[in-house]
């Protein structure tokens, strides 16, 4: 049994490759998971993917996973996200970030986009994630490091925030109180009590699908019949016609 994970700026593959034993792939673009499950894995992962500059994976062709039996998770960035519009036909999310999307808590993309680095450097986050900066004020709150009105208004800002603009030190200096001084005590405070949200979903979803594997989990079963629209179909006839079968390397 065999898995495929996509994954990014969330985690490092070297820190993924301690949790579970996979072939590990960048961010999914649009026909990466179809790609992936013409390999035929028992499972496919989905950390990270494009949102922005690069067509996004497509609902399809994870539902067309799933009709082959190939089970998908989905956590942490857009694979909660998706996972969270696909639980009904069988998609499976793991940690917080999707709890949250599931429940309607969350909705928005921008809340797990972050801008990043090339594959040269790892995929490294240049920005941080607003799933992550929500959770990290609300633990500086609880360890009253600040205050309800600071996390409020910190919380305001960062969502006002173009999300590749995301940092602790562009969002303190938005504030109007105090002056340069005290806003590097802020960050400071705040960095003290980081918490990424993201990875941490990441790693459940890991050791999850290890679990999984491990007590030899059964192919997906699927109570729906894939229509196969003609949009799915151009994008499988684009796929088939590449000279390259496997997921696409870095962009």
């Amino acid at each position: 049994m065999s898995a495929i994970v996509f994954v990014g700026p969330t985690l490092p593959v070297e820190i993924a490759q301690k949790q579970l034993d996979a072939v590990y792939l960048p961010p999914a673009a649009q026909g990466d998971v179809y790609r992936a499950a013409q390999r035929s894995p028992s499972i496919i992962g989905v950390i990270d993917g494009y949102f922005a500059n690069v067509p996004a994976v497509w609902h399809k062709e994870i539902l067309w996973a799933l009709s082959r039996g190939i089970r998908v998770f989905g956590s942490a960035s857009i694979g909660a996200l998706r996972a969270a519009e696909l639980a009904l036909f069988g998609m499976e999310g793991i940690g917080a970030i999707y709890q949250a999307y599931a429940a309607g808590a969350l909705e928005d993309d921008d809340e797990v986009a972050v801008m990043h680095g090339p594959g040269e450097v790892g995929y490294a986050a240049l920005s941080e994630a607003m799933v992550n900066i929500r959770a990290t004020l609300a633990n500086a709150e609880a360890h009253g490091a600040i205050s309800a009105a600071v996390r409020r208004q910190l919380v305001g800002i960062a969502k006002q925030t173009f999300f590749p603009q995301r940092t602790y030190e562009n969002i303190v200096g938005k504030m109007d109180d105090g002056g340069p001084a005290w806003r590097q005590e802020l960050i400071a405070r705040l960095l003290q009590h980081r918490i990424d949200q993201k990875q941490a979903d990441a790693i459940a979803m890991l050791r999850e699908i290890r679990a999984r594997l491990e007590a030899g989990l059964p192919p997906a079963q699927v109570d729906f019949q894939l229509q196969r629209s003609l949009t799915f179909e151009r994008l499988v006839a684009t796929i088939e016609e590449s000279s390259d079968p496997d997921p696409a390397p870095g962009r």
